[in-house]
């Protein structure tokens, strides 16, 4: 008899690709990790990987080498979800049991992309089962989720579909806390996702997306936001050489809130941003040494910042509508994949962008070299329907290069910068649902980045194990911040409560990987600052006098041990360990008496920190039986969240009582959480 073949792929790809900076997540492989109330999440896992991290529990947005949320473009089949969570940020908005694989760029971007300037989530739906009917389902203490796969044409296309949906207000009503009895929160996503393939040389992919979530925390207002997304992507394969992408995306996202008081200022406000994105990607195998990739891609954006409208017949309030923000971005790339020999690899390529401000608009103008305000608004220009107001743009380079030190060790440098014209506009510490977003324009300039990284990458022990380091240094320019107070919705001049300064965030990542045996997991390190300044010779726009300070999201430590024993082929038991440092807070520092008023004194901005953040859990998994001819397979999970109990602080704010300043901590989860999560797949 013969030995076992064991063929492997894509196990040295860490070494030989010449691209630093980028994570692959295996979604198949993290059901086993323990998560809050027993919900798979894909981006949750990311956050364990080095150079990715969040700003506490229960935020929305993630942070990647030192970047605001809004530099994350998140990618679901080629379109753009701008708000990928459900539940206050808790769960994420996408469905693990439709997703196939997810590939994180945090450092060496390829020149396809664009618009954003820390990080690509490229996420990917996976294809149907074209021969048979198949399916997976979930059942939680808040979730139930279910997914199927459907033959269309035996052999050629299938349709998947999936669907979640969550009955959480028990959970709600279950705190100690009388604000929240009458309190209400529920959330759903479907997802659809079509593929044919037309003969040998053409595939079609179509993907329908949509989520919103619905919630109630005090009992006078109904905050709902939504996402909707539609994507077809058609790959075409002309010769042995030439391949291309068409793809054409639309995205949507917008959020209301309805107010309904004792009085009679009840009113309904609406936001809303539509993108459509057009983008043509050749491929060319020239020879056994370089691959081109080229295209051209172009982006439509309408944003609509507000709306404001009175609710009922009693109400007072004045009808008021933002204008409306339109613009083009679009893009033109080549990079070529240069295979120099044996152990030297590039990547080289260069991305043109470029921004046109469309009208109708109506731009201010203010007097120069003073601050943006009412006094010195000077100007105010109307244009035109499609009429081009502003424009911005420049050359995006991305190069990366790999020198093979072995057959399984390499060391990899880069180099890569980019240009943002859509940002939020948030004075909170973490993207919330009511966040709004704005393109740049007469006041608001682009925002840039530069960043260079290196890295050593190392396998052992015939793959079983991975090891990396890799060090960056980002410079960054125009981020965006706001004046103490700033009012940011529905406020018609909006640029006279923008800051825009430099920025740098440097940092060193650490992974070690055992991916085989009984024992498998990792441990993740990072050492990151973000620092941000903001100088002006005006002290109404400067910030810590003119100084370097901590961003908002600047948390030094960070370190992830994510770890699975498999006792025997049906019972395995999973722990993670996470540790973070605190991030920066202001706090009231003092406080004086004038004309009879007390005021509070605060400290610099981001002067302090609040506790640092660590937290334990545990679970224990058990696979159903494996006879090959079943009805289905099952898999329960059972596992505790925050097993330690510990109340790490979201954040912290200060109230006066009896003549007094107290400060008090708001954390999400401050006991431990059960759960146990029953799955089934056909």
């Amino acid at each position: 008899s013969l030995d076992e073949v064991v063929i492997e792929v894509d196990k040295i790809n860490n070494i030989r690709n010449p691209a630093t900076g980028i994570t692959k997540i295996e979604v198949a492989k993290i059901k086993n990790i323990p998560l809050v109330l027993g919900e798979r999440d894909i981006l949750r896992v990311a956050t364990t990987l080095p150079g990715i991290s969040t700003a506490g529990e229960g935020s929305s947005g993630f942070n990647v080498r030192g970047g605001k949320e809004d530099q994350n473009l998140i990618l679901l089949d080629d379109g753009v979800i701008y708000n990928p969570t459900h539940f206050f940020g808790i769960f994420t908005a996408l469905n693990p049991f439709t997703t196939g694989d997810v590939t994180i760029y945090k450092g060496s971007v390829p020149a396809e992309y664009g618009g954003r300037l820390s990080s690509v989530f490229d996420i990917k739906t996976k294809d149907g089962n074209t021969n048979k009917v198949a399916g997976e389902a979930s059942i939680g203490p808040v979730t139930a989720n279910i997914t199927l796969e459907i033959p269309v044409v035996k052999g050629a296309s299938s349709l998947l579909v999936g669907g979640r949906a969550t009955y959480s207000d028990w959970l709600l009503k279950t705190l100690d806390n009388e604000s929240l009895n009458n309190s209400k929160a529920s959330f759903y996503d479907v997802i659809l996702k079509y593929n044919h393939k037309l003969n040998k040389t053409d595939n079609l992919y179509t993907t329908a997306y949509y989520s919103r979530d619905s919630y109630s925390i005090t009992s006078d207002s109904l905050f709902s936001y939504s996402n909707r997304m539609v994507s077809l992507r058609w790959n075409k394969e002309f010769n042995e050489k030439n391949r291309a992408s068409f793809i054409l995306a639309n995205s949507e996202y917008k959020f209301d809130i309805g107010y309904n008081g004792d009085s009679d200022t009840n009113f309904d406000l609406a936001y809303r941003v539509v993108e459509t994105h057009l983008k043509a990607q050749m491929k060319y195998y020239y020879n056994e040494k370089h691959t081109f990739d080229y295209g051209i891609s172009g982006k439509l954006y309408v944003v609509n910042p507000g709306t404001l409208s009175p609710k009922g017949n009693s109400s007072i309030i004045e009808p008021l509508t933002v204008q409306e923000d339109r613009a083009l971005e679009s893009a033109v790339f080549v990079s070529d994949h240069f295979k120099v020999n044996d152990k030297i690899w590039l990547n080289a390529g260069v991305r043109y962008s470029f921004f046109l401000g469309l009208g109708p608009s109506v731009q201010n103008e203010y007097l120069p070299n003073l601050p943006k305000n009412e006094s010195t608004l000077v100007n105010e220009t109307s244009y035109g329907n499609n009429e081009v107001y502003q424009t911005y743009g420049g050359p995006e380079f991305r190069i990366s290069a790999r020198y093979l030190l072995s057959p399984t060790a390499s060391i990899k440098i880069g180099y890569n910068n980019a240009y943002q014209y859509i940002h939020t506009l948030t004075n909170n510490t973490t993207l919330a649902p009511t966040d709004t977003w704005k393109l740049s324009d007469f006041n608001i300039k682009p925002q840039q980045s530069s960043q260079f990284s290196a890295g050593i990458f190392k396998n052992s022990e015939n793959n079983m194990y991975e090891f990396s380091v890799e060090g960056y240094y980002k410079e960054l320019k125009n981020m965006l911040d706001f004046k103490v107070g700033a009012d940011l919705l529905l406020n018609q001049n909006i640029e006279t409560e923008i800051l825009q300064g430099d920025g740098r965030a440097y940092g060193a990542e650490l992974l070690i990987r055992k991916t085989k045996g009984k024992f498998n997991g990792w441990l993740s390190y990072s050492y990151s600052r973000s620092l941000i300044k903001l100088d002006s010779e005006f002290n109404e726009e400067r910030v810590n006098n003119g100084a370097f300070f901590p961003s908002n999201f600047d948390k030094p430590h960070d370190l992830s041990i994510v770890s699975n024993y498999k006792l025997t082929k049906r019972f395995s038991f999973s722990a993670n360990f996470i540790y973070q440092t605190g991030r920066p807070v202001t706090y009231p520092v003092g406080n004086y008496m004038y004309n009879g008023v007390e005021y509070v004194v605060y400290s610099n901005r981001n002067q302090f920190r609040i506790p640092d953040f660590y937290r334990l859990d545990i679970g224990f998994n058990i696979e159903g039986n494996h006879k090959i001819k079943k009805l289905a397979h099952s898999f329960w999970n059972i596992s505790i969240y925050n097993v330690l109990g510990r109340n790490n602080p979201y954040s912290v704010f200060f109230v006066t009582e009896n003549g007094e300043i107290k400060a008090y901590k708001s954390t999400i989860f401050s006991v431990p959480v059960p759960t146990i999560t029953y799955n089934i797949r056909f």
